[in-house]
């Protein structure tokens, strides 16, 4: 049997102890020499290892703990990567949270967080880790953004705003790093059955409520179509035909359009 060909020295998953960024160490456990996984909970991260190496005697796994939205503990995994050699030639931003209910009736310590771990942590962490990737001879990012990142969704308002600037600003990139043989992808699924909803919930309310359930496409799938749009260096990557069909559908309608739809559409 032909052994698997490693296309990565070194990926480096944020929100790696469970859904997404749990996948993504799964699938690219056989085509990386080393993962680095990041996330807050360092049982959940050693957990993951453990299941890792087991099932990939050959892959170096490092756990590294870090609350992404403080400045502090972000500069210290940097410095922990750099004095263990780890200079990551594929990068996965996907540590992000979400708030679901309406802006005057949010709590403002976790609008900051939201914000702080979806556009603070993810550029900074991308700006302390370009030179390294760029000195190396180049890479991938690929950033967790959101279909939401197309609308300006009531209810969701501060989650769709931070992942827009997540959607432009992995555009923006790919062209500037684009000489440097960088790829930079940015990847908009729809709604995904992870606990991402038990962190947006406040109280009863119902995260998934703007979505109908067929709208779902499940994690596996979405990080199989991530890392094959990943491959063949596409700038977006909508996952499911579902989701792909409501992008293309969604980028035909004038604002004025879509702001009668997410102004009529059901709220509670």
């Amino acid at each position: 049997m032909e052994e698997p060909t490693v296309q990565y020295r070194c990926g480096l998953i944020t929100g790696a102890s469970s859904g997404i960024g749990a996948e993504f160490a799964r699938q690219l456990a056989h085509s990386c020499r080393v993962l680095v996984l990041v996330a807050r909970r360092s049982e959940a991260l050693e957990e993951l290892a453990t299941e890792l190496r087991q099932s990939n005697p050959d892959l170096t796994v490092r756990c590294l703990p870090a609350d992404l939205t403080d400045d502090g503990q972000r500069q210290a995994l940097v410095g922990r990567m750099h004095q263990a050699s780890l200079v990551p030639d594929l990068v996965i931003n996907n540590a992000g949270m979400g708030d679901y209910g309406e802006f005057a009736s949010s709590e403002w310590p976790k609008v900051e967080a939201m914000l702080r771990l979806n556009v603070e942590a993810l550029t900074a962490l991308t700006h302390a880790l370009l030179p390294g990737m760029i000195s190396t001879g180049g890479g991938a990012i690929l950033n967790v953004s959101s279909l939401a990142s197309l609308l300006p969704i009531p209810d969701f308002a501060v989650y769709a705003a931070t992942k827009a600037y997540v959607t432009s600003f992995s555009e923006a990139l790919r062209l500037e790093l684009k000489d440097y043989g960088l790829s930079v992808t940015a990847l908009c699924p729809g709604p995904v059955h992870t606990g991402f909803g038990d962190v947006a919930r406040r109280g009863e309310n119902r995260p998934d409520e703007p979505f109908r359930e067929w709208f779902y496409v499940d994690a596996p799938q979405v990080v199989a179509e991530a890392l094959q749009g990943l491959a063949l260096n596409r700038p977006r990557v909508f996952p499911g035909w579902k989701i792909a069909g409501a992008a293309v559908l969604l980028g035909l309608l004038p604002i004025a359009i879509l702001r009668i739809a997410m102004g009529s559409r059901p709220r509670r």
